[in-house]
């Protein structure tokens, strides 16, 4: 069973491309591969990790940080274009706050405790670009968290708690500090990493070449 860990956050947009993508290379592996089957773990990174926890209003944060509404508006239809291909209908139009994703990382790492938090992290994502719901916010995530199985009651007692929160700092400290300074990054069986966004055919030959190592 080889592992990819992918690093993000669920207030990039990129990042919900990568796992359409990473999916897509999967797929293409296993036209060569017929049985090949990987296990996903998500690891945290804070692209904003001063927002404050109730969070701030989005679209006055990204035009202050990219100089203008046109220029978002620019970086808007990037995406929109790129999501499309993937059946990914963004709503930026949607987003009134920006989310601090400490309780959204916190809940993908208790998620994975128990098992596969792929089904979490793509409800997430949906929250967050086609909702507009704010996923900093513990009521909304310990719903989501029911819609995907776990006992809401008892994600919602964790994420009002401190726990795990020193360790997910840690975590994501120890992502820096290995250098990665963008995501999403895909580290395959860590042996590979690959930085941003790929297309499937570059996540793919990634996947190949580790296979072939091991």
């Amino acid at each position: 069973m080889l592992t990819i860990e992918i690093v993000s956050d669920v207030v990039c947009p990129w990042c919900f491309i990568g796992l359409r993508r990473i999916d897509a290379a999967i797929e293409l592996v296993r036209r060569d591969v017929p049985d090949f089957h990987c296990a996903k773990r998500w690891l945290p990174f804070f692209l904003n990790p001063d927002t404050p926890p109730e969070g701030e209003p989005y679209l006055p944060f990204l035009v202050a940080k990219f100089g203008g509404v046109e220029r978002v508006e620019a970086l808007f239809d990037r995406v929109r274009d790129a999501g499309r291909e993937y059946g990914l209908d963004y709503a930026f139009e949607k987003i009134v706050l920006r989310a601090n994703t400490l309780r959204a990382h916190r809940l993908i790492h208790w998620a994975q405790q128990r098992g596969d938090a792929e089904r979490l992290v793509e409800r997430l994502f949906a929250a967050q670009f086609q909702r507009g719901e704010h996923v900093g916010d513990i009521g909304l995530l310990a719903a989501i968290a029911g819609e995907c199985g776990y006992p809401a009651d008892e994600v919602a007692a964790y994420l009002a708690s401190d726990q795990d929160v020193e360790l997910l700092r840690a975590m994501e400290a120890e992502i820096r500090a290995a250098g990665i300074r963008q995501v999403p990054t895909f580290i395959v069986d860590r042996q590979r990493v690959v930085v941003g966004a790929e297309d499937p055919a570059v996540l793919a030959e990634a996947i190949r070449e580790t296979l072939v190592r091991r």
